[in-house]
C-alpha cells in the first residue's frame, strides 16, 4: 500500500489526481498542469514534499562522517544554516542519492533525501557508520512535514506567516541558506529552480499553513509541474537522469564532486578518479526538439545511422512552448542529431542546460517555419 503524507486528506478535498511516486500517494495536479507551472514562474504556488525524508546527523563525529559519506565536501560549510548540494555514492561510483545537507552546528548537521530512497539511504548510512565506528546519531524526522512555496511572490507569502523578527531573519536568508524561524526550519535552496522557500515544521501545522497560503494567492501544485519546472531549471530527477548504475561525471553533476583536498576518501573516489583518467566519459545534456512531438525517456538519439545515446528526461515545456529533455550521450556526440519518435526520426539540437533561468527563456526557439 502506497504512503500517505500529512497533507493527503487535504489534497484529495482540493481535487487533486493522485498518482504513485516512489510509493507514496502524490498530487500530479490539482486541475491543470500547466497553470499551476505558470503560476510558479509568475506569482507562487506550494507544492507538499512531505514524502521526502529529513535526517538530522548529530555528535561529535558529523563532520568526519559526512566527509567520508558524501562525494561534495562538507567542509565548505562553516556558516550555520550554509546548505550544500551532494550526491552520496556506492563504491562503484554510482549515485545511490542526491541530497541537501545543513550545517546546523559542529555537532548537528540536517540532510534531506529523496522519497524514493529514503528507507535505502538511512540504512546505508546507519551501516557506514557502523562500519567506521564513528560516534553519530542518525534520526529520522518523522515529526516534521515539508513544504516548497515557490515563485517570485513565493517569499513573501510564506515570510507574512511569520513573527515580525523570524519575517526579517527569512528574507534576509542568501540562496542555498536556511534559519530557524522559531520552531519552523526554512531555506532557500530552490525546489523547483525558481526562487522561494522550503519550510520544515511540525506535521500537525502543515495543513493550516497550506490554507493560509491558498487564501493569500499562492496555487496548489502537484508533480505534473514540478516535474516541467525542473526539466527548465535543467535540474536531475533521480530515477531518470541518475541512479546507482550511473556516477556524477556521467550525469551531469561533475560540480557537486570535491576531489580536492587530494587526502579525502570519500565513498565512491577511486572509481570516479578512474573513470575520469579513462576519457571518453559520455555526458548528459539538454535536447530541443526542433517541430511538433513529445520527448519522453528512453527515446535514442541519432547522426546518420549511428546511435548516439537516448533521453532521460522529457516533456512539453509551458514556458518554451515546445517539447524539451535531457539526454545522455556519448562524449563526442554532434549537436544536431535526431530522436527516433515511435519510429520517426526528428529533428533537434543538443544545449546547454539550463533552458530556463528565473523565468526567463536561456535562448532563441526555432520556429516551425525555420526548421521545416
Amino acid at each position: 500500500m502506497a504512503r500517505k503524507t500529512v497533507l493527503h486528506a487535504l489534497h484529495l478535498e482540493l481535487g487533486a489526481r493522485m498518482v504513485d511516486f516512489g510509493g507514496w500517494d502524490m498530487p500530479v495536479n490539482y486541475g491543470s498542469q500547466i497553470e499551476e507551472h505558470h503560476q510558479v514562474r509568475r506569482a507562487a504556488g506550494i507544492f507538499d514534499v512531505s514524502h521526502m525524508c529529513v535526517v538530522d546527523v548529530r555528535g561529535e563525529g558529523v563532520r568526519t562522517f559526512l566527509s567520508r559519506l558524501l562525494a561534495n565536501d562538507v567542509a565548505k560549510l562553516r556558516q550555520p544554516g550554509k546548505a550544500l548540494y551532494s550526491c552520496m555514492l556506492n563504491e562503484a561510483g554510482g549515485v545511490l542519492d542526491d541530497l541537501i545537507v545543513y550545517f546546523l552546528n559542529d555537532e548537528w548537521f540536517r540532510i534531506v533525501v529523496n522519497a524514493g530512497t529514503r528507507d535505502a539511504d538511512l540504512a546505508w548510512m546507519r551501516a557506514r557508520a557502523e562500519e567506521w565506528q564513528v560516534a553519530v546519531a542518525i534520526e529520522e524526522r518523522i515529526d516534521l512535514a515539508m513544504l516548497a512555496v515557490q515563485g517570485p511572490l513565493a517569499r513573501e507569502a510564506l515570510a507574512d506567516l511569520l513573527s515580525e523578527s523570524d519575517r526579517g531573519a527569512a528574507l534576509a536568508l542568501k540562496p542555498f541558506f536556511g534559519c530557524e524561524c522559531g520552531h519552523w526550519f526554512v531555506a532557500r535552496t530552490g525546489y523547483t529552480g525558481e526562487d522561494g522557500f522550503e519550510v520544515m515544521l511540525p506535521a500537525a501545522e502543515a495543513e493550516p499553513t497550506w490554507r493560509a497560503l491558498n487564501a493569500a494567492g499562492v496555487a496548489s501544485c502537484g508533480l505534473g509541474a514540478r516535474d516541467t519546472l525542473r526539466l527548465e531549471a535543467g535540474m536531475n530527477l533521480y530515477g531518470n537522469d541518475m541512479d546507482a548504475t550511473r556516477h556524477p561525471l556521467e550525469s551531469g553533476l561533475a560540480w557537486t564532486v570535491a576531489l580536492e583536498p587530494a587526502d579525502r576518501d570519500f565513498v565512491g573516489r577511486a572509481a570516479l578518479e578512474a573513470a575520469r583518467a579513462s576519457g571518453g566519459v559520455a555526458r548528459l545534456t539538454g535536447v530541443l526538439l526542433e517541430g511538433r512531438g513529445v520527448l519522453r525517456g528512453h527515446q535514442k538519439i541519432f547522426v546518420q545511422d549511428r546511435e548516439y545515446g537516448e533521453l532521460t528526461s522529457g516533456s512539453y515545456s509551458p514556458t518554451l512552448e515546445c517539447s524539451i529533455g535531457f539526454a545522455r550521450v556519448a562524449h563526442d556526440c554532434p549537436n544536431r542529431v535526431e530522436v527516433d519518435i515511435r519510429g520517426k526520426r526528428l529533428p533537434a539540437r543538443l544545449v546547454k542546460l539550463p533552458f530556463v533561468r528565473q523565468g526567463k527563456k536561456c535562448f532563441e526557439i526555432p520556429s516551425e517555419e525555420s526548421v521545416s
